[in-house]
C-alpha cells in the first residue's frame, strides 16, 4: 500500500486525487493549515491521517512538524495547494506578493525538504502542480506566475539532485481548470464564470496518476495539459 502527502487536498484537484487515491486503498496524509481544517478533511476522508501546517508561513512548519508524527516512508509527496492575486505591478502590495510567494514556493521547498528522507527511503515521487503562468506570463498574473516559474525551477533542481537517489520529479501544467480557485480568477478579472469551458479536474488528476503509477523504468518530467473545449 503506497503512502502519499498531499496539499490542497480540501478542494480541486487535490480533493479529486485523494478520493481516486482513498478508493484504491492507499495510504493518505493531508496537510492542514490548522487543526479545524484537519478535522474536515478527516470527516471527509475517513481512512486519512492529517497533518498541521500553515503553507502561509513556511518558516514554522519545521517547528510544526517536531510536534506530529511524520510518515516514515511516503511514496509521493504531491504539491497542489496554491493561492493567486490578480493584479499589475504598479498595484500589487507587498503584503500579496509575500503570500504568494510563500504558499506557491517557499512551503512545497521547505515541505521538501523536510520530508526528504521519507521519500528517499522507498525511492518515492515529488509532484509539483505548477501551471500554464509557470510557462508564459501575462499581464496582471506577475506574482502568481512568478511564484509558478519558481516552482519549475525548484522542480527542475531537484529531479537532479534527487535522481541518484531514486526519487522521481514531475512538474505538471494546467490551463485553467474549473475549481474554485478559477472562479475567484474570473471574478478578479471581472468576467462570467463558465466551469464547462475549462478542464474537469478529474482530467488533471487522470494525468498525475499516469505519471505515479508510470513503471519505475521511466520518469514523467513535465506534462502540460491545456483545455480540450
Amino acid at each position: 500500500m503506497a503512502a502519499h502527502l498531499i496539499t490542497g487536498a480540501g478542494s480541486g484537484i487535490g480533493a479529486v486525487l485523494a478520493e481516486r487515491l482513498a478508493e484504491r486503498g492507499d495510504e493518505l496524509w493531508l496537510l492542514a493549515r490548522d487543526a479545524r481544517r484537519a478535522a474536515q478533511l478527516r470527516e471527509r476522508f475517513p481512512t486519512a491521517r492529517t497533518l498541521v501546517g500553515d503553507l502561509g508561513d513556511p518558516a514554522k512548519l519545521s517547528w510544526a512538524f517536531g510536534h506530529q508524527a511524520l510518515p516514515v516512508e511516503l511514496d509521493s509527496l504531491l504539491h497542489i495547494a496554491g493561492v493567486v492575486e490578480l493584479g499589475p505591478v504598479g498595484e500589487l502590495p507587498v503584503k500579496a506578493w509575500q503570500e504568494t510567494l510563500n504558499v506557491n514556493l517557499v512551503a512545497p521547498a521547505e515541505l521538501t525538504r523536510l520530508l526528504l528522507p521519507s521519500l528517499r527511503l522507498v525511492k518515492g515521487h515529488v509532484v509539483f502542480v505548477n501551471s500554464g503562468a509557470g510557462l508564459n506570463a501575462h499581464g496582471d498574473w506577475s506574482a502568481y506566475a512568478a511564484s509558478k516559474h519558481g516552482l519549475k525551477a525548484l522542480a527542475d533542481a531537484l529531479r537532479q539532485e534527487e535522481h541518484g537517489n531514486g526519487v522521481r520529479v514531475t512538474s505538471v501544467y494546467p490551463g485553467r481548470v474549473a475549481t474554485a480557485m478559477q472562479v475567484k480568477v474570473h471574478q478578479q478579472e471581472g468576467k462570467e464564470y463558465d466551469a464547462d469551458r475549462w478542464i474537469d479536474p478529474e482530467s488533471v488528476v487522470k494525468a498525475l496518476l499516469t505519471a505515479l503509477d508510470l513503471p519505475r523504468d521511466a520518469e514523467i518530467t513535465d506534462v502540460t495539459v491545456r483545455p480540450g473545449r
